[in-house]
Formats: structure tokens, sequence, C-alpha cells
């Protein structure tokens, strides 16, 4: 099934170029099916790259989704055109009255700064609220994770001695994590961060349990029983070359920074990287609409606030 998107967001081309099944708004008003409501608030400063790597691997299920692109109003992006997000992104007071039966939270350049220095803390912990009666699963990604479990859970970041960069070995943690159903025994995953969870830290937590992670780049995913969040610290939705432009560009800065792990062959940044990672994500999306949005989001999505004020 395809995923639907707005008529003209530069993503169409790109998918329909890989034979990813997109269909546009106008077809979908034809049709007599329900899609999944997917919202996206996109964080990260190059949003078109972002939108079209997520749209990519939401788009590769039997599932038909419907994505919704939001932005922050309390921060202007300098790295995508304001006629960009006129035509295709909403704010969050033109969707709050709305119901999802899934959103994500994207990764954000801000993981130096203690989470209130980020300029859109506040507007962000009002979504987060917002989050747990009007979506059935959030999915954090990265900074956007770190984010989740600071609000939700108290649990802050930690500085690392150096900057993770490059492309790690993982392993599931939970057996019988329906999250990762199929996935080999060791999995390749992108990471390019500063900072990182304990684990001590989230094992502290009742309410949380680790999934899976990894012995050098730590904790990768981390959910609540329910499956109503989940926490991604990694970033499986990377393009192949997205590592290389991130070296490239801080080389060009003077910042001199380490070759990415496992990215180029030989450690060769000359040699065009392998896409080591690519099977597990899209199963990793497949299996997160399958199972945590899907098979258990109820048909009424009006019916998400008063199941989550009984539950409370």
């Amino acid at each position: 099934m395809p995923i639907m998107i707005p008529n003209e967001l530069p993503a169409v081309k790109t998918l329909n170029q890989e034979n990813i099944f997109v269909i546009t708004e106008t077809r979908a008003l034809t049709q007599d099916i329900r899609p999944l409501k997917i919202l996206l608030l996109n964080l990260m400063p190059t949003k078109i790259a972002t939108e079209t790597q997520l749209s990519r691997l939401l788009g590769n299920t039997p599932l038909q989704v419907e994505l919704e692109l939001i932005h922050t109003t309390s921060h202007e992006s300098k790295n995508t055109p304001r006629s960009h997000l006129l035509s295709f992104y909403k704010t969050f007071e033109d969707v709050s009255a709305n119901y999802y039966d899934g959103m994500i939270i994207t990764g954000a350049p801000v993981e130096l700064m203690p989470f209130e220095e980020v300029e859109y803390w506040q507007e962000l912990c009002e979504i987060m609220e917002w989050s747990k009666t009007h979506v059935h699963s959030t999915f954090h990604i990265c900074w956007g994770a770190q984010a989740g479990l600071y609000y939700h859970y108290g649990i802050q970041k930690k500085l690392l001695p150096k900057k993770i960069s490059g492309i790690y070995p993982h392993q599931v943690d939970h057996a019988g994590s329906i999250l990762f159903r199929g996935f080999d025994d060791v999995f390749m995953v992108p990471h390019s961060r500063n900072t990182t969870v304990d684990r001590a830290d989230v094992e502290k937590e009742p309410a949380l349990k680790i999934l899976a992670s990894s012995p050098v780049a730590g904790l990768y995913a981390i959910s609540t029983d329910s499956g109503r969040q989940i926490f991604i610290t990694g970033h499986s939705e990377y393009d192949a070359d997205t590592l290389h432009r991130e070296y490239t560009r801080d080389l060009a800065a003077g910042i001199n920074p380490e070759i990415p792990e496992n990215y180029y062959p030989n450690d060769d940044p000359s040699l065009a990287p392998r896409m080591t990672w690519r099977a597990h994500a899209h199963l990793l999306y497949a299996n997160w609409l399958n199972y945590f949005v899907y098979q258990s989001t109820p048909y009424d999505l009006a019916e998400l606030e008063k199941q989550t004020r009984r539950n409370a």
C-alpha cells in the first residue's frame, strides 16, 4: 500500500524513481479506505532530506499511510526555504485538535545545549504532553529520543568523551520484542551524536524496557510496555551518503572530525560508502507501523483521549 503525501512534495519524485508506491492527496480522496494518520514533527535543519528519508521507510509497507508535516513556530529554519514550509508544513496550532495513529519526532543538532536552553523547548514540551492523549504511538529519533526520555521520565543525557559517528553492530536485548521481529542476531545502525543515555538510568525507570543496544554505541531502542512511546537513539533512516556529507561539512568547517567508523571501505573517504543497514531500517519502520500502530489503534481516533484518561 502507498504512503499519501502532499501532491508537490519534493519527496514524490525521488520515491517514484525508487519504485516506492506513493499516492498523492488528489488520488487518495477518491478511495474509501482509512489510512494510518502519521504526524511528522521535523526538527532537522535539512527538512527536505529528512522528510524524504522517512517517507521512503513509511511508504514501503503493506499499509496506507497519510503523512502530515509540522514544524515549530518558536524557531525559524535557516536551511529550508520558507516557501517549502508554507506549502507543505503546518504548525502545532493547526493540528492540535486532531488525533493521530502515530507520530515521529526527529532529531535536531542541539544536543550540546541543555534542554531548557533550546529555543523551541517549551513548544516541544507542549507537543509531547499533547501526544499522550492525541497519538497512539510516538516514535522518537536521536535527540528527539533524548528529549522525550528527559521530558517524560526525567532521564538526563550525558556527554560522551568523543563523538560517536559511524555504523555499529547491535543486538536485541529484550527477547520476543515485536519491534525487532525478523531481525538478524546482529544488525547495523548509523549513529552520529556527542551525547548518550546511560543504561543504569533507564533501568531505574519501571515504565521503560531496553529493546536493543550496541557494545560501542550504547542503548539503541527503548520502549514503554504498550509501545505508546518508543525511543530510538540512532539514525536508521539515514541515506548512504548522509554521514559522508556530515564528515565533509565538518572538514570544511575546520573541526577535524574522525573518519566515521565501519563506513568507508578500508576507512578511505575517497571510496563510496556501502549501505549496510537498509534492510533493517525498512523492517524497523514496518514493524512499528504494523504492531504498534495498525494492529492496536482504534478505528475512531477520538477514542484515544478517552482510553488514555481511563488508563491514567
